[in-house]
């Protein structure tokens, strides 16, 4: 049994280390909610812009934009990875890339070659030590609010790289906020369009209009209508997911840290206990060579 001195080093680590993640859970338990709000109003705009583009997709105009044309032969494609910048918020991030690594795997064996631009640094340091994928942007330290001029920079890199016809498909992984106990780690088709269109009628149910000869009308040309729109489409779902894993990042910190807190009072409870046995067998020792000193006088 260890010495009542070292058990009283450890009660004292383990209250100083309680009192640590007491802090961060009551720091993301503050900023949850800001983050909340910023993420609530934007997702209306998202996913009616998603929407939209979706039915843009279907229709059929005499401009062809390289967003709304899907490639058949997939040599290359690339991720926009949405992380953390921080740890000690549970398995987030370890989530996220547990369920992107299958599905990078799986484009791999089939000879295709993978990019990746990485947003927060958790993920930067993820993709640098994984082989076979090429990190071609990277931004961190977004801080609390999130600014879209923060991400234009690594957007625009995977846009140049797609419209001249380095990438084939495009796709965004984040850790979508469902609730303070649930973060999920989804990753959405970005681009072409139509792979958008037929996510879309997937997920929902609901069948999207077919492509046919209707058409929308364009002021002051197609062209010039559908660049501006689709590089909003674009920057739009980045930064909501952007948003959204700012949120699950603090509710899983939040639920982490109270883990650990309730964890280390356990861990303390159990060392004092185990204090207070060893400081009585110390006494009944003591007791005990007392008395036999004296009878033996």
């Amino acid at each position: 049994m260890a010495s009542g001195r070292e058990i009283k080093t450890k009660i004292k680590s383990t209250q100083n280390m309680r009192k640590v993640t007491r802090a961060l859970e009551m720091v993301s338990a503050a900023k949850i909610r800001r983050a909340q709000d910023m993420m609530r109003a934007s997702r209306p705009y998202a996913r009616a812009m998603r929407k939209v583009i979706a039915h843009v997709a279907q229709a059929s105009t005499d401009f062809s934009h390289p967003f709304l044309t899907q490639r058949e032969n997939v040599a290359r494609v690339g991720y926009i990875v949405v992380s953390t910048d921080r740890g000690l918020c549970g398995g987030l991030n370890s989530n996220l890339f547990r369920r992107l690594l299958p599905s990078i795997a799986e484009w791999q064996k089939q000879g295709v070659e993978v990019d990746v631009v990485a947003i927060g640094q958790k993920a930067i340091s993820f993709f640098r030590r994984i082989k076979g994928v090429n990190l071609i942007g990277s931004v961190s330290h977004l801080g609390e609010k999130p600014k879209l001029e923060q991400l234009v920079g690594v957007i625009k890199v995977m846009m140049d790289v797609y419209t001249s016809n380095g990438l084939d498909r495009v796709f965004l992984a984040y850790n979508d906020f469902v609730n303070t106990m649930t973060q999920k780690p989804t990753i959405d088709a970005l681009l072409p369009l139509p792979a958008v269109a037929a996510e879309m009628e997937k997920a929902d149910g609901a069948k999207l209009e077919q492509k046919n000869d209707w058409d929308y009308i364009y002021e002051p040309d197609a062209q010039t209508v559908l660049e501006h729109v689709l590089a909003r489409y674009v920057e739009s779902l980045v930064y909501q997911a952007t948003l959204e894993n700012l949120a699950s990042e603090h509710a899983a910190r939040m639920v982490a840290m109270k883990a650990a807190s309730d964890n280390a009072s356990k861990v303390i409870g159990d060392l004092t206990l185990v204090y207070n046995k060893a400081r009585q067998a110390a006494i009944t020792q003591e007791i005990s060579e007392i008395v036999g000193g004296a009878s033996a006088v």
